[in-house]
């Protein structure tokens, strides 16, 4: 579908229909039914992918997800992004209900307005706006997961799994997520730091704080083990990136008296790595120094470990080039590459294609009263929309 028969989608309409949505992870409530129908309008094929299983805290989850394309020649542009959103937190402290995605003083508020449906529905309506011009020469795909903001288990990445395991060839993806400091447009994510996860247990023995030879004390060896890993320089940066850094996130003993000892000693740690490191070579250290602080103490010293993602950078070259341009062409304002933030679902797309995040300005992401003004989602959509067009127009010569 293209020229004159190609509806151009409104992007400021389609955000607020989104946000009415109440998707809070791992919740739908119909926001993959409303994209697939419009995506469907455009001439996409539209292939859902629900996955299920445990999901955060255990508790079964069960992930609609959205693989849609529209073309089958190379190249193949995918823009990848999220229709679940964190909780709202106290609903009355909003100035307007989250899900009643109200316009006022020309800004959208909505839980989801900047992170991300606002994005969304910005490449929705670019691609509209490029389809409406004629048939781009290669395909536009969508990944689209309602498991972003949770665990991340049952989305983006078994999506990827899937799309790999069958052959499906994704040359580059734009991941909307809210990349932007001050000004749109001034930054684009061109990787991210790894996250993994540590749950640290001493198994001591219980016993009566007056016959400390009766019992063992598992406090004094956690702690031991703590100050080793805290003390220990991971390293020294990497091109782009910054030093890798361990954090002990809790230390939990749960005993309310004070004449006991207690029978065990848990903490928890998160260490956000760069390309430096590895998830198996940190899990490796972490194991290796726990059964030091256990040869010396004799306590039983137990990890469990949950690496979320490996850290990736997608190197300068005609990709990232071509959307600084086109950034630059529509806004004025040459985007800053840049590595730093949490993580995202561009973790796992590296594995298919190179990959960068490009969206909106990501200042009340998450925050009671999430709000973007709507000319910047107007805006976000003629960025998105150059960004289509300049991608083709370099790809057949940069790749192979």
């Amino acid at each position: 579908m293209s020229g004159a028969s190609t509806p151009v989608i409104d992007p400021v309409g389609l955000t607020q229909d989104l946000i009415r949505r109440p998707s809070v992870t791992p919740a739908d409530e119909g926001a993959m039914d409303m994209l697939e129908r419009v995506l469907t309008g455009l001439g996409f094929t539209c292939r859902r992918m629900a996955f299920e299983g445990p999901g955060g805290e255990g508790v079964h989850a069960r992930i609609e997800n959205l693989y849609a394309r529209l073309g089958t020649s190379s190249p193949n542009l995918c823009f990848a992004g999220h229709t679940d959103v964190v909780p709202t937190g106290d609903g009355a402290a909003w100035s307007s209900g989250p899900f009643e995605a109200q316009v006022r003083d020309g800004l959208l508020f909505g839980r989801g307005a900047v992170d991300m449906k606002g994005g969304i529905a910005a490449w929705v309506a670019a691609v509209s706006r490029v389809l409406a011009e004629g048939t781009p020469k290669g395909s536009l795909s969508f990944l689209i997961t309602g498991d972003e903001e949770g665990p991340a288990l049952h989305g983006t990445k078994r999506v990827v799994e899937a799309l790999a395991a069958e052959g499906e060839v994704i040359d580059a993806c734009v991941v909307g997520e809210p990349s932007s400091l001050q000004r749109l447009g001034d930054t684009i994510k061109i990787g991210r730091r790894g996250s993994l996860n540590s749950w640290i247990t001493v198994h001591g023995k219980q016993g009566h704080v007056a016959y400390p030879d009766r019992a063992a004390n598992p406090v004094p060896v956690l702690v031991r083990l703590l100050a080793r890993l805290d003390a220990h320089v991971l390293d020294q940066g990497y091109e782009a990136f910054q030093p890798s850094n361990l954090e002990l996130t809790t230390v939990d003993v749960g005993n309310p008296a004070t004449n006991v000892i207690p029978a065990e000693a848990k903490a928890r740690l998160n260490i956000r790595f760069n390309p430096a490191q590895t998830g198996d070579g940190l899990i490796d250290w972490l194991n290796r120094e726990a059964g030091l602080v256990q040869a010396e103490t004799g306590l039983q010293i137990t990890l469990e470990h949950m690496c979320s993602g490996e850290a990736f950078l997608t190197p300068e070259g005609w990709f990232t080039g071509a959307v600084q341009d086109a950034v630059e062409a529509e806004l004025g304002i040459r985007p800053e590459a840049s590595t730093t933030g949490g993580t995202s679902d561009a973790r796992f797309i590296r594995a298919l294609c190179p990959v960068l995040e490009l969206g909106l300005v990501g200042q009340t992401m998450h925050q009671i009263d999430e709000r973007v003004p709507v000319a910047e989602i107007e805006a976000l959509t003629g960025a998105y929309a150059r960004v289509i067009q300049t991608v083709f127009a370099r790809a057949a010569p940069a790749l192979p």
